[in-house]
């Protein structure tokens, strides 16, 4: 069991600023199966790891090639990874249920919550603008004429 979002329907979702197009997650949490945690600090890490990599990968990790086919931002200056100040309180809840095929009833827990936080995040950018956005990442730039596309359609 993985499951993850951004805390859309209780709370007021993500904030999308029109003007930019920049995506702001307020909350997000996480539950997912750890078996038994031995460690229950360092699962929660690995829960809130695993989802700060995913939404770097949704909102702003993205490889650009130039015209020459290489490779244009080689560099942690140009290849834009979230930062603390970029990343909403994660909360994370361990559920318990112990792997019986593990001497110890663990499970694996690191990386997991990668894949479902790109889903979560455009899911809850779905439900804040209206409009479904199709490719990662959903950079401001993309999230911007996502919304001049709607604001055309809606004329």
């Amino acid at each position: 069991m993985a499951e993850q979002h951004p805390d859309h329907r209780a709370g007021p979702g993500p904030e999308v600023d029109p003007e930019t197009g920049r995506v702001t997650i307020l909350r997000y949490t996480v539950a997912q199966d750890a078996g038994k945690a031995i460690h229950p600090g360092y699962v929660e890490g690995q829960f809130q790891g695993g989802a700060v990599q995913g939404v770097g990968w949704a909102l702003n990790e993205e490889y650009i090639y130039g015209e020459d086919g290489r490779l244009q931002n080689t560099g942690f200056l140009d290849y834009r990874m979230p930062l603390a100040s970029d990343l909403p309180m994660i909360d994370a809840v361990v559920v318990e249920v112990p792997n019986p095929d593990h001497p110890f009833g663990v499970k694996g827990v690191g990386e997991v919550g990668i894949c479902p936080t790109m889903a979560a995040v455009a899911n809850a950018i779905a439900d804040a603008v209206g409009r479904r956005m199709d490719s990662l990442p959903m950079s401001p730039p993309k999230v911007l004429a996502a919304l001049d596309d709607r604001n055309e359609q809606e004329l």
